[in-house]
């Protein structure tokens, strides 16, 4: 899944073809699992080995793929030349969840959205090493972490506080982050003014429907919180739901039962898939259009077995 712009996409491919589908929130999305799941490669490669790899797993390589991918990541500072210009964000997720990071100036706020990220800031921008060593420098000072786990994002999404409230967190963090320029700031790292991005309308977190739509609710309330997640795909898995939002590599699907479930994308690469209609398969023997084993959001026991 990927985020070039305000649009979600899903990237698939078959042999040496590959396309491109763009979600739109309101339609339909299923699909089978079939076979096994395969190491997906590393940088455009295929995995020399055709290597199975475990269902639960979001990274979808094996071993030794992953390790050629990470080590020509930008996280791997094995890039310290690297001519291009780099931006250092802030970001929030939710209360108490916050982070600092780096991106490419030319992706713009794409990094944002494949994290998920509801509302940001750029703070500054410059060479790599000094956007890198500033934002080792603000972790350090401010005391915030280098990733948020993706099950603690999901498990607020669904209860975020009002616009002004997530700006004003933003905010907080920007003053904070600013106040420590010149005292371990590298020189030639520019710092930008605060401008807060809020993409719950992005996201469309801010219109997913209830399962018993009140139109005096606001996102604040909760009402469109999802409460599983789906775990792992299996084969003759199922997954099928109309898309009511996607916020970084999560697609939240309206199913047949009335609730809300989560798709992590980053499960579903390296399986064989194939389409079903909501309607005439997902629901057949099960009244239920999702049947992959779940798991509760925030914390909660497996919803057993194969739904």
């Amino acid at each position: 899944m990927r985020w070039p712009g305000e649009v979600p996409e899903l990237g698939w491919s078959r042999g040496g073809d590959r396309r491109v589908s763009v979600l739109a929130y309101g339609v339909g999305l299923g699909f089978r699992a079939v076979g096994e799941r395969h190491c997906v490669g590393a940088r455009g490669n295929v995995c020399p080995l055709g290597a199975v790899v475990p269902g639960r797993s979001t990274g979808g390589r094996c071993a030794e793929c992953a390790r050629l991918d990470r080590a020509h990541s930008v996280a791997a500072d094995t890039m310290a030349d690297d001519p291009r210009t780099y931006r250092v964000y802030l970001a929030w997720f939710g209360p108490g969840m916050v982070k600092v990071g780096i991106t490419g100036e030319e992706r713009g706020a794409a990094r944002l959205r494949e994290q998920g990220a509801v509302a940001f800031s750029w703070l500054g921008r410059g060479p790599l090493m000094a956007a890198r060593r500033t934002e080792e420098v603000l972790r350090a000072a401010l005391g915030v972490p280098d990733r948020i786990p993706y099950a603690k994002k999901r498990a607020v999404r669904g209860q975020l506080p009002g616009p002004e409230e997530r700006a004003g967190a933003v905010a907080e963090l920007y003053a904070r982050a600013a106040a420590l320029e010149g005292r371990g700031w590298p020189e030639s790292l520019e710092r930008l003014p605060l401008e807060v991005v809020d993409q719950v309308g992005v996201f469309g977190l801010d219109r997913a429907p209830d399962p018993d739509p009140d139109p005096g609710r606001s996102v604040r309330e909760g009402g469109t919180a999802p409460v599983r997640a789906v775990q792992e795909l299996v084969d003759g898995g199922v997954v099928a739901g109309r898309l009511v939002a996607a916020a970084g590599p999560d697609l939240h699907l309206a199913v047949a039962d009335g609730g809300v479930v989560v798709l992590d994308t980053r499960l579903i690469t390296g399986w064989d898939l194939t389409s079903v209609t909501r309607a005439a398969e997902a629901t057949e023997a099960t009244g239920s259009d999702v049947r992959v084993p779940l798991i509760d959001i925030g914390g909660g026991g497996v919803q057993g077995g194969l739904f």
